[in-house]
């Protein structure tokens, strides 16, 4: 109900009054309330039915409106029997609440992926959700697989002659991951993971009832041979890889490995997730095309996000395939949300095809490589027991060895109690993790605060 600010304070009189009186009381008749508060038959009738509606009056016919009865206090229920309801589920622990739970404004965060606002093209989404708010299919029921034309571009992104017939939209990365964990397998089955790996794509996996098998990477990514043994000893039918700048330790998959894992997968018979979450965010040369656009057979399954490089409340991404599996992912999807809001699709390919977007881009990886080269420096200076093993040619993470007898947990309590948000390394490891790490994100803090982070860690690791 609409209306205005004379009615607001006499709504807000008539609250106060209600709160004084005692529980079913009558209230003044309607004639009283109108010349207590200057108000018209009309306005008075319509403030008392709206707190009626709020359950703070009832009308009794033929007698009056009285003060609603009021429940009494009771103590705080005994919740305790839904331990016992829920039982246990793998997969639904806190380690991805660092991703997405807002940090306090006095907090540095070194934790989350996003780039700050500072780094979201925020004029382009202003004018392409005007544009797109005013278009009638913005509104209206699209076929599940999604836009036509953010199809057809995201399948001329990835290259290898796909088209928008090859690609299906989904609403972000996370929902993708858990889409093709839970399609494609079933609780129970094996899938191979590099390790470390992307935090969330474990979630999905614990979530979805699937048995992690963790295959051994180093700064040239995946070690080819190790996948293929997995691939036989395990039976497995999927894998889960980030060949670009892998999340955390930032590794590239090397160009004379790119073959041998293709051939990996194809002689088991399997797909192979490819998560290229990172695909805008190079920060030296151009790497090479997505696995992909080399794959003739239908075992690479694509997954490109937006999220990332756009804004962190766009969750939109596709998914890319050949063959068979991509109508078993669409029944899948249709199965979870029916289809992803057409409003934001449309602001995602105006976004990704507006002139401004190469230039946007351009100027954020500048900004990125600042920050990186701040943080490489600020840990090297100020943390000189601790080890960054990679300095990648792009994405938003160092992957920092701390020292032996350090616990990643307790630096992580540490720096957080100091104002310091970091993310530990053990939750990034299928398995037994390889020794003490921290991801330190450098994409939602400028280099000033990079080097007060620096510092923070420097106080709670070398002391």
């Amino acid at each position: 109900m609409a209306i205005d600010s004379s009615s607001r304070s006499a709504l807000a009189q008539l609250e106060s009054l209600i709160g004084s009186l005692p529980p079913d009381c009558k209230l003044p008749s309607y004639r009283e309330l109108q010349q207590r508060y200057r108000l018209s038959p009309a306005t008075v009738q319509r403030l008392l039915a709206d707190l009626a509606r709020r359950g703070l009056l009832v009308t009794k016919p033929g007698s009056g409106t009285f003060t609603a009865p009021r429940r009494a206090a009771r103590s705080p229920a005994d919740l305790s029997w839904q331990t016992l309801a829920l039982g246990s589920r793998a997969g639904l622990g806190p380690d991805l609440d660092w991703l997405v739970d807002p940090l306090p404004p006095d907090v540095i965060g070194l934790a989350s992926s996003f780039p700050d606002d500072r780094l979201q093209p925020l004029g382009l989404l202003a004018a392409a959700a005007s544009r797109a708010a005013r278009r009638p299919q913005a509104w209206s029921r699209l076929p599940a697989e999604g836009l036509p034309e953010l199809r057809s571009y995201l399948a001329g992104e990835a290259g290898g002659g796909l088209t928008a017939s090859n690609v299906l939209i989904t609403s972000g990365g996370q929902s993708s991951l858990s889409a093709v964990f839970r399609h494609l397998c079933a609780p129970g089955d094996p899938l191979i993971v590099e390790s470390p790996t992307y935090v969330g794509a474990l979630a999905a996996a614990k979530a979805a009832g699937l048995i992690l098998v963790p295959v051994p990477g180093d700064s040239a990514g995946v070690l080819p041979d190790a996948l293929a043994d997995a691939f036989t000893r395990t039976g497995a039918r999927l894998a889960y890889l980030q060949p670009r700048y892998a999340n955390p330790s930032g590794s590239l998959l090397a160009q004379d490995r790119r073959e041998p894992v293709l051939d990996a997968v194809a002689r088991a018979g399997a797909f192979l997730l490819e998560d290229d979450w990172m695909r805008d965010f190079d920060l030296g040369p151009p790497p090479p095309p997505p696995l992909i656009s080399h794959d003739d057979e239908g075992h690479v399954i694509y997954l490109r996000s937006v999220s990332k490089p756009i804004a962190a409340g766009l969750r939109v991404s596709g998914l890319a395939a050949h063959g068979p599996v991509l109508a078993r992912l669409r029944r899948g999807r249709v199965s979870d949300d029916l289809f992803v809001a057409p409003v934001l699709q449309q602001i995602a390919v105006d976004v990704l095809t507006a002139p401004g977007w190469p230039r946007h881009l351009a100027a954020v990886r500048r900004q990125l490589r600042e920050r990186r080269d701040a943080l490489v420096a600020a840990v090297a200076g100020q943390l000189p027991s601790c080890r960054i093993e990679l300095i990648p040619s792009g994405g938003v993470h160092l992957w920092v060895r701390l020292p032996e007898h350090v616990s990643d947990s307790a630096v992580t309590e540490a720096a957080l109690a100091r104002g310091l948000a970091v993310y530990p390394g053990r939750s990034c490891f299928p398995g037994e993790a390889q020794g003490p790490y921290l991801r330190l994100s450098y994409s939602g803090e400028e280099p000033t605060a990079l080097r007060r982070a620096a510092a923070i860690l420097a106080d709670v690791v070398e002391c």
